[in-house]
């Protein structure tokens, strides 16, 4: 794809007034919204990310389109999985529901500056170094296997970092939320900084480690960055609204992380078997490219992902809803 610069400035505008928009909304009402209000929202950005990748199609063709729609998909199951997290930051600093929305939102402008500039670095290195994507593979299977290893995310995957702890212990901070301000005045005239400041602390640490996963994992399937770019923004794009629709579904999706790891996996040996094919490095096959290396289609790619995550859902609904049901059987005895 041959992306002109007015396009790249239409897309950077648009990202900006829905930020906006967004930020209008929840600056100007705070509250935590209804179900009905985060089901539109999310079928309104799910439906944005489906017609864009139809303008892709008719203006570009159907590869960059099923492209962006394998990629788009791929980083929105990582970000549903992110939201566990969320929820865990949200109530080890006792967030008020009302002001969940707020925090969400910065938390996704950080994530989309943080992304961004991963993704410039990461386009960067490809360009100049082909062998980047035989470390992009390696990381993504160890990612993989760490997944795997963890298994059903619990409280004890959000540990405080080194910056949280030392915010926490250096700087003057107010027992309330108050207005959710990053600051308030307190009794005695003098300025303190309210929890919300470490709950940003804490997201924008977070968002920083979810980008390191996320950004080699679209870059094996796609390595153009418009392409990685959009796809990082539609699948940020009303996830303040998921937050509230899925509520506690998130808690039954407990076979999630499996599926997202078989994921991770499946498109690190895909990077690593493109490395091969494309290989350049004088000590493997001489500096040639080993043409034995199978290149997978994107199509094939799409319908893995597809059917992985699926199948991993409907595992999870299906033992959540035993799961569920062995108290009321076992209470009937």
């Amino acid at each position: 794809m041959n992306i002109s610069a007015w396009v790249w400035i239409v897309t950077l505008v648009a990202v900006l007034a829905v930020l906006a928009v967004d930020l209008l909304i929840v600056g100007r009402r705070p509250h935590e919204p209804s179900m009905k209000e985060s089901g539109g929202w999310v079928a309104f950005y799910i439906a944005l990310a489906l017609a864009f990748g139809v303008g892709i199609w008719i203006f570009a063709g159907g590869q960059p389109a099923a492209e962006f729609y394998t990629g788009w998909l791929t980083e929105y199951s990582l970000s549903v999985d992110n939201l566990f997290i969320f929820m865990i930051i949200m109530a080890r600093f006792a967030v008020p529901r009302q002001l969940q929305q707020k925090v969400l939102l910065i938390g996704i402008v950080l994530a989309l500056v943080m992304r961004g500039a991963f993704i410039a670095a990461g386009a960067a290195l490809i360009a100049q170094f082909s062998w980047v994507f035989y470390i992009f593979g390696l990381f993504l299977v160890y990612t993989a296997f760490s997944l795997l290893k963890e298994g059903q995310n619990d409280e004890d995957d959000f540990k405080e970092n080194v910056l949280v702890r030392w915010a926490k212990r250096a700087l003057p901070v107010s027992s309330s939320f108050g207005p959710g301000t990053m600051t308030v005045v307190s009794e005695t005239g003098k300025r303190l900084f309210t929890p919300m400041l470490i709950v940003m602390i804490a997201i924008g640490t977070t968002d920083l480690l979810f980008a390191l996963d996320s950004i080699p994992a679209i870059f094996g399937i796609t390595k153009e960055p418009y392409l990685v770019f959009t796809a990082n923004v539609f699948a940020l794009m009303g996830l303040r609204q998921l937050f509230f629709l899925l509520g506690g579904l998130l808690e039954r999706l407990v076979y999630l992380n499996y599926g997202l790891s078989a994921v991770l996996a499946f498109i690190g040996v895909k990077l690593f078997l493109e490395a091969l094919h494309t290989n350049t490095i004088p000590f493997i096959n001489g500096g040639h490219g080993v043409h034995w290396a199978p290149e997978i289609p994107i199509w094939l790619s799409l319908l893995i992902i597809i059917g992985t995550l699926g199948i991993a859902t409907a595992a999870s609904l299906i033992k959540s809803s035993r799961d569920a049901k062995k108290p009321l059987a076992g209470s009937n005895h």
